[in-house]
């Protein structure tokens, strides 16, 4: 039984979360994560200073199947089967040491695969204290007056055949970025429930909705409802586009998976993260799935403990599904938010004039017809225009070769190059020098102002509000005709 339940599928930040949950129980608010490496020798330790356990707490937390996950439970607790502690320690190891102290004296019980195989017949054999040679391994415990330490020893399942310490270095990395996440509400700053360490190093916070951020482009009122299992909220939010951002903030909101993959609902139970994107099986007609045009969509979802059973919460804390009853008002809410994120995705949130400015002049815009939505050029765009005027007998041919321009517009290039660089190709002369901007301005200026007797301020205002140089301010206001 033990070497099956080895195999139900943790990662192992997934295990070292589900240890953090029983240091968040027991009243820790500081855990001290210790990745040690010592080729086949190497362990993991945590080690919280909460409310400890005596010999008898121990010993139940220590056995399989104490608890039945159907007896009601405190408000905070963020366990249910009573088996996170054994299945996520045998999922990364082979030897699970856990000592506890509450008072004077230290408890100490251990769990051993080894030793279980070389006697499979002498029956459950829960062994007393630390092995000899990790007696040493435990002492950071004797110097708090309360709290708990787990170690993991025989990590066969991380330590494989080829495993070096720079592989055992990135796997502390993905450990610390899925903990950044998973309690990101209990560590987040400026009032911190609780302080993660690992390798000395202090964990921050991921915030998945990027709250407070000032080119977020929309975020709903809090959404709640009543149900049998008990209250359920939900907030929507759409993130700014990678436009909106410096390089610096796009990588670190990515998330963990990165921005595909971490897009749709983020399930809550007593703010502990259970599950990090995904549509949860919704959509019309068939499940919606992540795609490039909804990375930016990002839902919060608030379910209480007593809520398991109702959204079929699995032992490893890793998937949901909403009752039947919640899935018409969820998918509505999901609906609402893809497009959103969709449009913000596809159009920047559709150029935006700054402040007090006019109405934007836009080069393209879209035409739906029955046979499907089509992309003109607008010829009332100040370039587009302007050339029109001045091509006299020229017009017929101007005008076919912005027909055909429009006719190929290589949509399934650039989806293909969307999804393949996760990212939408460059426009608005993004990245390019600022001499490469002032050069199309200067031409569209003084075309403005010599061929068609525009003041200077009246052109600049109207460049202002054309795109794409609305995103250009600077570059406008410095234009003048003398130079």
């Amino acid at each position: 039984m033990l070497e099956a339940l080895r195999g139900l599928g943790y990662s192992a930040g997934a295990a070292v979360a589900d240890i953090v949950d029983n240091s968040i129980a027991a009243g820790a608010t500081t855990v001290d994560i210790q990745f040690i490496w010592d080729e086949t020798s190497s362990r993991i330790a945590i080690l919280d200073n909460g409310r400890g356990m005596d010999d008898a707490a121990l010993e139940r937390a220590m056995t399989l199947g104490d608890r039945s996950p159907l007896e009601a439970r405190d408000a905070g607790d963020l366990g249910r089967f009573g088996m996170g502690l054994k299945t996520a320690s045998f999922s990364q190891c082979r030897r699970l040491t856990v000592a506890s102290t509450k008072g004077d004296s230290i408890a100490c019980l251990r769990w051993d695969l080894d030793e279980l195989a070389r006697d499979p017949d002498g029956g459950w054999a829960m062994l007393e204290g630390p092995a000899p040679e990790s007696v040493s391994f435990i002492a950071p415990l004797s110097n708090q007056p309360s709290g708990t330490l787990v170690l993991w020893e025989t990590l066969d399942r991380i330590v494989t055949r080829a495993f070096t310490s720079d592989h055992f270095l990135d796997l502390v990395d993905e450990v610390e970025s899925h903990l950044a996440m998973v309690f990101h509400r209990f560590i987040n700053e400026p009032r911190p429930r609780l302080r993660l360490v690992i390798n000395g190093r202090q964990v921050q916070a991921w915030d998945p909705f990027m709250m407070g951020h000032t080119s977020k482009p929309w975020e709903s009122p809090v959404e709640r409802r009543s149900t049998d299992s008990g209250p359920v909220a939900v907030q929507c939010h759409v993130l700014p586009h990678k436009d909106r951002l410096s390089q610096q903030e796009f990588d670190r909101n990515a998330g963990p998976s990165g921005w595909s993959a971490q897009q749709g609902f983020y399930v809550y139970r007593n703010d502990r993260l259970l599950l990090a994107g995904g549509w949860l099986g919704l959509g019309q007609g068939r499940a919606w799935n992540r795609e490039e045009a909804y990375r930016l969509a990002r839902i919060r979802l608030d379910i209480p403990n007593t809520a398991d059973a109702a959204w079929k919460i699995d032992i490893r804390k890793s998937t949901a599904r909403p009752p039947v009853s919640l899935r018409p008002w969820l998918t509505k809410l999901a609906e609402d938010t893809r497009e959103r994120a969709r449009r913000v995705f596809a159009f920047r949130a559709s150029p935006q004039p700054r402040s007090g400015a006019a109405p934007l002049e836009l080069a393209w815009r879209t035409e739906a017809t029955q046979a499907g939505t089509r992309y003109r050029i607008d010829e009332s765009h100040p370039a587009v225009a302007a050339v029109l005027e001045v091509s006299g007998g020229n017009t017929a041919l101007v005008r076919a070769m912005l027909r055909v321009i429009e006719e190929t517009v290589p949509v399934q290039r650039i989806w293909l190059d969307t999804a393949e660089a996760k990212d939408t190709p460059r426009v608005g002369f993004s990245g390019e020098p600022a001499a490469a901007v002032q050069g199309v301005l200067s031409v569209l200026f003084r075309d403005m102002v010599v061929r068609r007797g525009m003041s200077e301020e009246l052109a600049r205002k109207a460049l202002a509000s054309t795109e794409p140089f609305q995103d250009y301010p600077a570059a406008v206001a410095a234009l003048r005709l003398d130079q």
